[in-house]
This record gives C-alpha cells, sequence and structure tokens, in this order.
C-alpha cells in the first residue's frame, strides 16, 4: 500500500478517491485496520481502474487543449458574480423547501462545491460560476437540504428529489465535469 494515502478521521465508511495526478487516497474511519484496507481496495479493484483510466483520459485531453489556468483576477471577477447570483437563488430555493439559513459566504475552495454548516451557514465556490445554471440551482438545492437533514441519509435524498426530481443528472454533471473545472485554479 506505499502508493495508497490513507486518511483515517471521525466517519463510518471508507471512501476511495484518485487524485488528478492518479494516485489513489482511502478515507477510512479511525480504526479501520491495514487488512480492511487492502480487502477494500481488492473489492473495489475494478472501479479503481476505471477511474484511473478516466483520468489519465483528462489528463492527456488537458495537455491537448487549449485549457488554461484561472488568474486571481478571474477567480475575483467569479466570486463577485456569485455573490450576486447565488443568494437571490439560495432565498427562492429557501422558501420553496420551507427553511431558513444564516450567513451566506462565497469561497474558492479545493474539493467543495458548496457546504451548510449546523448552525445554517452556507459556503458556495465560486467555480459553481463556470457551472450550467441547473447544476448551480441542485447545490443550491443540496445545502438547503441539509437544513432538514443534516447528513446524506435516504430522507435527506428524498427532500432533494422533491425539489429537483432530475438532481441525478445535475450530480452526474459535477461528477464528470467538477474536478476538470476545480483544477484550473493555481493552488
Amino acid at each position: 500500500m506505499t502508493d495508497v494515502e490513507i486518511i483515517r478521521s471521525k466517519r463510518k465508511s471508507m471512501e476511495i478517491q484518485i487524485c488528478p495526478d492518479g494516485h489513489l487516497r482511502v478515507r477510512a474511519p479511525y480504526f479501520t485496520t491495514d487488512t480492511e484496507i487492502c480487502d477494500f481496495l481488492r473489492e473495489k479493484s475494478n472501479w479503481i481502474s476505471k477511474h484511473r483510466a478516466i483520468v489519465k483520459e483528462r489528463r492527456r485531453r488537458e495537455q491537448e487543449t487549449d485549457w488554461h489556468r484561472l488568474s486571481a483576477q478571474e477567480i475575483k471577477e467569479l466570486a463577485d458574480e456569485a455573490i450576486r447570483i447565488l443568494p437571490q437563488k439560495v432565498q427562492r430555493f429557501a422558501e420553496k423547501i420551507g427553511v431558513d439559513y444564516g450567513r451566506i459566504t462565497i469561497r474558492n475552495q479545493k474539493t467543495r462545491w458548496g457546504s451548510c454548516s449546523g448552525k445554517g451557514n452556507l459556503n458556495f465556490n465560486c467555480l459553481l460560476m463556470l457551472t450550467p445554471d441547473d447544476v448551480q440551482d441542485y447545490v443550491v438545492i443540496h445545502e438547503l437540504c441539509h437544513r432538514k437533514q443534516m447528513n446524506h441519509s435516504s430522507k435527506f435524498w428524498a427532500e432533494v428529489e422533491h425539489m429537483m426530481p432530475d438532481y441525478k443528472q445535475k450530480r452526474k454533471w459535477l461528477k464528470e465535469n467538477g474536478e476538470e473545472i476545480m483544477r484550473r485554479v493555481v493552488r
């Protein structure tokens, strides 16, 4: 497991991530043994191979296309646009969902599109402005539904689906395109 990064934390299940450079990251509960992680990786070997190939293909495409990193000025412009647009979306959907919320913050995040704190404060990634309008709506709805369910249980997903019956298409779009957008930021 020398080529696998293992991050143990307070969580209930294991998760595999294929990083942009192709290396494997496993997130696991604190008390998970190395043997359990190895068994998990063996079970998921087909998934790992498939997704490493996807990452490799994305990197190849990046090198072939006229793809540029966002400058600090472009990120500021995206953040300004997000400040104008996302609070309006939050207000509109919060009324429909029947929830309240606290402060709205726009950030330039490495891995998240949005988050909702236990106090109801909402954070959104300024890079959402590079996604389609309906994908932005999905992220706003997703975070607002956490005001009813602070988890990703079946009840939570039922809340999201009630507001956006085709949310799985938006979620799929983010999975397929989101990493490439986030890599455009110089870190």
